[in-house]
């Protein structure tokens, strides 16, 4: 007769959260996430071929936390002044998290970076107030946006700055119309 599984595929992707969540991606290894289940790494490789399929299934349990949980939610009623306070709360509320995934170079960064530019492109698509807008300014309003948002993320998740809300709110209206205004946003001479 065939054992019973007693470690599921969600309790490894929960303990691989965990790691990541506490230690960044420097310690995701299976000892690490058996470990943290106080189990041995069989059942690990049983659900999943190997670390890197584990670590992608581990991105898409985030993606979908990011895009059904953190960016949705309303603040403001402006699509992309929204999308920004809910990464910055993100980066904030968890901070190690948030930097293995956006900020590690062997962490999830590419990954999320795509992620979060298709979820801000379908999102401005569907605002009215952006609905003139080609691909091109899209991208170059998510470039200019993600580098502000990430520089206020990096810096307060950091506890070098604190801005309250409403400078948060500021500072993105400033971005957004900036960048709307130029015909060439990523030019630097405009």
């Amino acid at each position: 007769m065939a054992r019973k599984k007693t470690i599921t595929r969600d309790q490894i992707l929960n303990a691989a959260y965990d790691v990541v969540a506490t230690d960044g991606f420097s310690r995701f290894t299976a000892r690490n996430i058996a470990a943290k289940m106080k189990c041995s790494t069989q059942p690990i490789y049983l659900e999943f071929k190997n670390m890197e399929d584990l670590k992608m299934a581990l991105i898409k349990k985030l993606h979908d936390y990011l895009a059904t949980e953190v960016f949705p939610v309303e603040h403001t009623g402006e699509t992309i002044v929204d999308l920004a306070l809910n990464y910055i709360g993100f980066a904030t509320e968890h901070k190690r998290l948030y930097r293995a995934m956006y900020l590690e170079e062997y962490g999830g960064g590419k990954e999320m970076q795509e992620f979060s530019f298709q979820y801000f492109s379908n999102a401005v698509k569907l605002d009215p107030a952006f609905k003139d807008l080609t691909d091109s300014e899209i991208e170059s309003l998510h470039t200019g946006c993600w580098i502000v948002a990430t520089g206020i993320a990096a810096l307060k998740s950091s506890g070098i700055i604190n801005p309250t809300e409403e400078q948060i709110i500021a500072l993105m209206q400033d971005t957004i119309s900036q960048i709307i205004k130029r015909e060439d946003p990523l030019a630097i001479n405009n």
